[in-house]
């Protein structure tokens, strides 16, 4: 089943979320990692805020543990987030119609 996850890292910057994706070889606009449905990022209130949609938890939590946790804190993210998982009971995928 889907997983909506809610990530909010206090202090982090922007600046760091891009050298993370950097790390990762993954651009704006471009696909996501295997079983991930859908992304975004923002910053705010001093916290860098990132929602993500994956096709189950178990695919996220591998990819957090792997590379999300340790890259974030190689960038020098203060901490680890506050993560908040929701079961998605619907989703869309992009229109590809031409």
């Amino acid at each position: 089943m889907a997983v909506a996850i809610i990530m909010e890292f206090k202090g982090a910057t922007l600046a760091q979320y891009k050298e993370v994706n950097q790390k990762m070889g993954l651009t704006p606009g471009g696909p996501g990692p295997a079983g991930s449905i859908s992304h975004w990022a923002a910053e705010t209130d001093g916290k860098l805020l990132i929602t993500d949609v994956w096709e189950s938890r178990e695919q996220y939590d591998k990819f957090a543990q792997e590379k999300i946790g340790p890259l974030s804190m190689e960038a020098g993210f203060p901490a680890p987030p506050t993560t908040t998982y929701y079961e998605v009971a619907n989703y869309f995928i992009p229109n590809t119609a031409v």
